[in-house]
């Protein structure tokens, strides 16, 4: 029965068989084996020898290849990453909350929805949130507080829940204090260092000063005010032309943010 050689012993042979310390008979019968095998085996190894190198230049040559690409790689992820912020950034300060709503795909999307609302600025817990109207409780105290305010723009949310309090409308100071924020009321009232600009804080010139407004569209100001309503309340923003005091834009929005400026200076 012919003997199978492993490769690790065929290349035991070959190694003694290139020291030439012994001679091929002698080394065939150290092992067992016949000269003209180790001949041929020792004729392979030499034959192979030039694709070790080969196949070494060849691995060379990939990993350049492999770090190179690698590299190209990266630069495309920080670029990737540079315009994700920068679309972010510009969605969030173009679009309203309300229009970067409707850009989500609910349904079938590749992206997820937390995935979604993260390049869109939108807290997830926004998704799931079905605002509730205010009750008629609220808005009658708010409608009172307006009014109380308007006599007496000093009053803060102390006073204010104390006179709730003596009309027989048992309420926290905390409480007048979050509906006053939501309205934007703020007492009038002394604060520190009012006049104390910081240091920080550019000064910007007043161009207007000592400039009448001479013709129509000479001159145009801005101003944002709270309207009460019977069931609850808006902002209104108005665009007046100060020549003429004609309103030459207004617009009309149920929250503070930017966009409906933006509309309204469009439209003008």
């Amino acid at each position: 029965m012919r003997k199978r050689h492993s490769p690790a012993f065929k290349a035991k042979i070959v190694a003694q068989a290139l020291k030439e310390e012994k001679t091929l008979t002698q080394i065939a019968s150290e092992n067992d084996l016949h000269p003209n095998q180790i001949s041929a085996w020792k004729a392979t190894a030499l034959s192979g020898l030039p694709t070790l190198f080969e196949r070494e230049s060849k691995a060379a040559a990939d990993q350049a290849a492999y770090h190179q690409q690698l590299e190209e790689l990266y630069a495309q992820i920080g670029r990737l990453s540079t315009q994700v912020v920068w679309l972010k950034k510009n969605l969030a300060s173009t679009f309203r909350r309300s229009e970067r709503l409707e850009m989500l795909e609910r349904a079938g999307a590749e992206l997820s929805l937390s995935e979604q609302a993260d390049l869109l600025s939108i807290s997830r817990s926004r998704l799931y949130y079905v605002p509730r109207p205010p009750g008629e409780r609220e808005i009658a105290i708010k409608h009172r507080m307006d009014r109380l305010f308007t006599d007496d723009p000093c009053l803060g949310a102390r006073r204010l829940a104390f006179l709730l309090r003596e009309e027989g409308d048992p309420i926290d100071r905390k409480t007048v204090r979050a509906y006053m924020r939501e309205m934007g009321l703020e007492a009038i009232y002394p604060k520190p260092n009012t006049s104390k600009p910081a240091p920080e804080h550019k000064i910007y010139p007043y161009l207007l000063r000592g400039v009448p407004a001479r013709y129509s569209n000479h001159i145009w100001g801005v101003d944002i005010t709270y309207v009460r309503l019977l069931g609850g309340w808006m902002y209104l923003v108005a665009i007046l032309d100060w020549y003429s005091r004609y309103i030459v834009s207004w617009q009309l929005d149920q929250t503070l943010e930017i966009g409906f400026v933006l509309d309204c200076l469009d439209r003008a």
